[in-house]
């Protein structure tokens, strides 16, 4: 009998950044969907686990205050090939720039058939961690440089680092919208397939701080959107990328949290689906329910064969899911001509 342990090996090195790290899983029946592809939150749950420790690790790699890295932000991933039960996942982390008091981690994961041996990639992310003290969770403390091998290195990652925190700032005019349920909804209607989940924050979902793990969180994140689009083409569908996922503010140990998602727009082959998560401290009369995290998840439907179907159009009835409408629409064009860009011959 064949058993493989979740492993991590990871090494120092002084060649461009300083850390590089590995995990391996193998892929069971509840990590899938009823197809046997992997669940999209459940390769996001490794890829943050995997980004943690490594940015943990370095963080804590110098002489001072001791503390946690907790996810910030995660930048916009493509499922660029389905995962499979009875797969082995290899994860890849490695810090590639660090700011004053933020991380920079780079994951790949290559899924392994290991009956064939044949190995392909099927995500690549970036991640942002910041180190929080583990005597005061609200203190965020410096993080110790990396060795570049190249300037250009740095500089490269000093414009990514402008770039997300920027964008991180946009986000938070969302914070004030809600999912309203709506009775008796039409079919291809906003209202007919948005979908909530209620869940009560536990010990096995926090750090050592008491706080919510940034993969579990994701991991709920993708259940509700993986419903949205269910009820919305009532066939089997996979994760197909992840737009910028942001962290507001943490979510602490019992705390009851609601993931709500909502469809906003439809190709003719894909579902774009913003999640939000709101977190109720019920047992702090002095904290008001807040936004924690937000999201867009594109998904894609599949015939028996693992073949993209034409997706039913979506319906907006209201003057702001007009506007939602309008606002996916232009994400997915800019996505679409950044990929033929991507993909045009070179001189």
């Amino acid at each position: 009998m064949l058993v493989l342990h979740r492993a991590l090996s990871l090494q120092v090195c002084r060649k461009g950044a300083c850390l590089r790290g590995k995990i391996k899983w193998i892929m069971r029946p509840d990590d899938a969907n009823v197809a046997g592809n992997v669940h999209g939150g459940t390769i996001l749950k490794m890829i943050e686990e995997a980004g943690v420790i490594i940015s943990t690790r370095h963080c804590n790699s110098q002489n001072g205050e001791r503390c946690v890295a907790a996810l910030a932000r995660v930048e916009r991933t493509d499922f660029l090939s389905p995962m499979c039960i009875g797969e082995v996942a290899h994860v890849s982390a490695e810090i590639t720039y660090t700011s004053k008091h933020s991380v920079e981690v780079q994951v790949h994961v290559m899924s392994e058939n290991i009956l064939t041996g044949t190995k392909k990639l099927t995500n690549k992310a970036t991640l942002w961690y910041v180190p929080l003290s583990l005597k005061n969770v609200d203190k965020v403390l410096e993080v110790p440089p990396v060795v570049y091998s190249r300037q250009e290195l740095e500089e490269e990652g000093r414009k990514r680092y402008e770039a997300q925190k920027l964008e991180r700032m946009e986000t938070k005019w969302r914070n004030g919208d809600i999912v309203q349920p709506v009775p008796n909804p039409e079919p291809n209607t906003v209202s007919y397939s948005q979908s909530s989940l209620i869940h009560l924050v536990g010990p096995s979902d926090c750090t050592l701080h008491g706080f919510v793990h940034g993969g579990v969180t994701m991991k709920l994140m993708d259940e509700v959107a993986g419903i949205v689009a269910a009820r919305h083409c009532k066939t089997n569908i996979v994760t197909a990328s992840v737009d910028a996922i942001n962290f507001h503010d943490k979510i602490r140990k019992g705390c009851v949290i609601t993931i709500s998602g909502r469809m906003t727009f439809t190709s003719n082959k894909s579902m774009e689906i913003e999640v939000l998560v709101d977190a109720d401290p019920v047992v702090d009369n002095s904290q008001k329910r807040y936004r924690a995290a937000s999201a867009f998840f594109t998904y894609v439907s599949l015939n028996q064969e693992g073949k993209p179907l034409p997706v039913p159009q979506l319906v907006p009835e209201t003057e702001d899911e007009k506007k939602r409408f309008e606002d996916g629409k232009g994400r997915y064009l800019q996505m679409k001509a950044k990929r033929q860009g991507h993909t045009e011959p070179q001189p």
